[in-house]
């Protein structure tokens, strides 16, 4: 065996000797070549905290708030974050009280209407002129907040039904949610490589994120998912001649991609389904985030936003 042989099986024993890692943040190519800087915002009075990326230089484009769903935070959008702060929007991701970077707080005391003021503070933060994305329950959280605040348009994102167009849920259901709940709630206490298999357009690394990023304990209000489960009233008129798109994903587990194009033709929405994405594919999928984030730019871009 050569010195190179022997140095390049050293080399291969001391990769074996390594302890597993878990994959970090999702990687930022920046195919436009433009510099994007960090910053937060914190609503103490609250508890919340802001992550924020913002282009080097400052654009006309309007402000994006990004609200996550059960269990999620800032994380969730980090893919996002970055492609449209590389494209002139600054992006601020809000971490509802008790999630990622925010305060924490006794789930048992939060609910669907305390995470709609936060989503409100936040967007009195940014000013009227915010676009509000939403993903899952986050979805439904700004339309709420729509409701109350002028917004310059909406993007939601395997959406939440609303109370009108939701099936009633049987009464076990709403009775079996605890009043913290963890990832078991959403089926993610498995295997990754299940996981893999339920959900196509995730890479391992996607999976293994999500699962360490979703957390080990109980600490979803339960109350907020009983509020969702039973309705939530949304008033239409309130959002009358806004821009708004709403995105489904034909692999979602959670909200069916046909329950979503009913949303959308309530809302007299633009519709824009995925076939072959997932639930949280449509987002921070490694492969398949960026087909959804084009189609997101082309809507923020034809309205102006």
């Amino acid at each position: 065996m050569t010195d190179t042989d022997t140095q390049a099986t050293a080399n291969e024993m001391a990769e074996l000797d390594q302890p597993l890692r878990l994959p970090g943040r999702p990687g930022l190519a920046n195919p436009d070549g433009r510099p994007v800087r960090k910053d937060e915002i914190s609503i103490p009075e609250r508890g919340l905290h802001i992550e924020s990326w913002l282009p080097e230089r400052r654009s006309r484009r309007k402000p994006l708030l990004f609200v996550h769903g059960e269990l999620a935070g800032s994380w969730l959008w980090e893919r996002y974050l970055g492609y449209f702060a590389r494209r002139g929007w600054e992006g601020h991701a809000l971490n509802l009280r008790n999630h990622y970077w925010s305060q924490t707080a006794d789930p048992a005391r939060l609910s669907f209407v305390t995470y709609t003021d936060d989503v409100v503070a936040a967007t009195e933060r940014l000013g009227a002129g915010t676009v509000l994305f939403g993903h899952g329950m986050g979805a439904l959280l700004a339309l709420k907040a729509a409701e109350r605040l002028p917004v310059a348009g909406l993007v939601l994102i395997a959406p939440h039904l609303p109370r009108e167009i939701r099936v009633a849920p049987k009464p076990h259901e709403v009775r079996d949610i605890p009043p913290a709940y963890g990832q078991a709630m959403l089926g993610w206490d498995t295997l990754p490589e299940r996981l893999q298999r339920e959900h196509r357009d995730l890479t391992l690394n996607d999976i293994v994120r999500i699962k360490h990023l979703l957390g080990q304990k109980p600490r979803e209000a339960g109350a907020a998912r009983r509020q969702v489960l039973q309705g939530v009233a949304v008033d239409r008129r309130h959002l009358e001649g806004l821009p708004m798109l709403v995105v489904g994903a034909g692999l979602d587990r959670y909200v069916a991609e046909p329950q979503v194009d009913r949303l959308a033709q309530w809302l007299g929405a633009q519709y824009e389904p995925f076939g072959a994405h997932s639930h949280y594919g449509l987002v921070l999928g490694e492969e398949s985030y960026q087909q959804v984030a084009n189609a997101i730019r082309e809507f923020l871009e034809e309205h102006h936003l």
